[in-house]
């Protein structure tokens, strides 16, 4: 099982606003929306590219693919290419991680 570790660091001041930001976030990781209407809650889980992606989030903004999804991964981040900085690095992974991994992919 191949894997690439991708790592991002947003520039801050490149993006227009909070809005904007948070697109490139939901966009990533999705979100959950909530409606309140009347007495009633509707709750709706909004996925972002890693929702359709078996992953490893290592740390905020850092985590670990299999490297048959790089290039879905790099299409994305490329659109953001004048507000982030990402790069990609090639892991080998323990077995303890493969299973993890593999965990993701079952469950």
């Amino acid at each position: 099982m191949k894997a690439v570790l991708i790592c991002f660091s947003t520039k801050s001041r490149q993006f227009k606003s909070n809005y904007d930001r948070n697109r490139f976030f939901r966009g990533l990781y999705g979100w959950r929306q909530v409606i309140n209407t009347g007495n009633k809650k509707y709750i709706y889980e909004r996925q972002g590219l890693l929702g359709g992606i078996p992953h490893i989030r290592v740390d905020q903004s850092m985590f670990i693919i299999m490297e048959r999804h790089a290039e879905a991964m790099r299409e994305f981040l490329d659109g953001w290419e004048d507000k982030i900085d990402w790069q990609l690095f090639n892991v080998l992974l323990d077995d303890d991680q493969k299973k993890k991994l593999r965990g993701v992919l079952d469950g």
